[in-house]
């Protein structure tokens, strides 16, 4: 597996948030330790958007059971905004498990938390697992057009 290391980044970043090592997307790395807790302390209620590629095709009553918040252990998360996406992306490597009678679709869901595997936990909870993650956007910041291992940098102010 590649670690941030790989990347040939600049000293002395770290992440601002964290990816699980199943999902996919926009990292924010600084160096400054004020900003990262602007950017991740749940206070700061900054949206994190993701599109998610879930099993079968959610009903509007299952997608206003995201926006209202599910139960998810011992909590139920804020309300969130969801909608299906029509999008169109490259195959990841390794490929996503593929069922032929099964179909799947793209979800955009926006969250101003960011609990431990969260989002997989709350398509899981409306009987849509998560197949696929990726993070596009960060409070203001919204990304789809980096590959994979590109960096930029950008203003803070961008974001928060």
């Amino acid at each position: 597996d590649r670690t941030l290391s790989d990347f040939n980044l600049p000293k002395d970043v770290y992440p601002a948030g964290r990816l699980d090592k199943d999902s996919e997307g926009l990292l924010l790395l600084t160096n400054d330790g004020i900003f990262n807790q602007k950017v991740t302390n749940p206070k700061s209620n900054k949206f994190k958007t993701y599109w998610v590629q879930v099993e079968r095709i959610p009903s509007e009553e299952a997608l206003n059971q995201l926006r209202n918040g599910v139960k998810i252990k011992d909590y139920i998360t804020k309300p969130c905004k969801v909608k299906i996406v029509d999008i169109s992306i490259e195959e990841r490597d390794p490929p996503i498990r593929f069922r032929k009678n099964v179909p799947t679709c793209w979800l955009e869901i926006s969250i101003q938390e960011g609990k431990n595997r969260q989002v997989r936990r709350m398509t899981a909870n409306i009987n849509h697992p998560t197949l696929r993650l990726i993070r596009i956007g960060i409070g203001k910041y919204n990304n789809t057009t980096l590959n994979p291992g590109e960096w930029i940098n950008i203003a803070p102010n961008k974001i928060i």
